[in-house]
């Protein structure tokens, strides 16, 4: 699980957002697997803390999709499904290219400057082994929503962004998707800095819609194992 002492040290997060990084890694590097249930007892004898903080971030996790609660059998990871690929990549499209666009009319020189920060701490993550790509990456594309968007528009994409993200790990997967989507990034934030919401609208939809294609074809084999 990795040291929690250490990290409560440095008193950056609460114990129950510890605890939230802790099993979030763990689920996103495969050490907690699909269907595996999240067993509280083990964790807290662990770990030396009490089942509250650990329900707190589990119930957070809940909503981020990873874990789902089962009457009288506690928490179990929640396997990666089609449908559900299906009904949050419809969603991302509905909402997403045109908020991106919107952000475009409308950043200043602040917005610019916060994408490119987002943008460049998007690079320095480690795709296939930091936990934290997720959260790199969902920054990067807020940081293009941002400037236009209202709380609740801003609140409900980033929601879609983070059940998307084992989703989009699992896509990328596959040798040089990585560096494609590096690729794709950074065009999408070129046109954005350049106030083409035009071009921004076409590549965002392609980039989603293109991830969502690809799943379609991979997830079906999966899910039927």
């Amino acid at each position: 699980m990795g040291s929690i002492r250490a990290r409560s040290s440095l008193q950056i997060r609460t114990l129950a957002d510890q605890l939230y990084h802790l099993i979030r890694e763990r689920i996103l590097k495969g050490i907690l697997e699909e269907g595996e249930p999240v067993r509280q007892d083990t964790i807290a004898a662990e770990l030396g803390i009490s089942k509250i903080p650990l329900r707190e971030a589990l119930a957070r996790l809940e909503q981020d999709g990873l874990v789902r609660s089962h009457p009288n059998r506690g928490f179990m990871v929640n396997p990666l499904s089609a449908e559900e690929a299906d009904e949050v990549f419809h969603l991302r499209l509905q909402l997403e290219p045109g908020a991106t666009a919107a952000g475009c009319a409308a950043a200043g020189t602040a917005d610019h400057v916060a994408a490119r920060r987002a943008f460049d701490a998007l690079c320095s993550c480690g795709m296939q082994d930091d936990a934290d790509w997720g959260e790199c990456n969902r920054a990067f594309h807020m940081a293009l929503i941002r400037p236009a968007s209202g709380n609740l528009t801003y609140t409900m994409i980033e929601r879609l962004n983070v059940i998307a993200d084992r989703y989009v790990r699992f896509h990328l997967g596959p040798q040089g998707r990585p560096e494609r989507a590096n690729i794709q990034h950074e065009d999408i934030l070129r046109a954005w800095l350049a106030g083409d919401s035009d071009t921004v609208l076409n590549m965002v939809r392609d980039h989603i819609r293109e991830t969502h294609d690809d799943l379609r074809k991979e997830l079906p084999a999966i899910t039927a194992d």
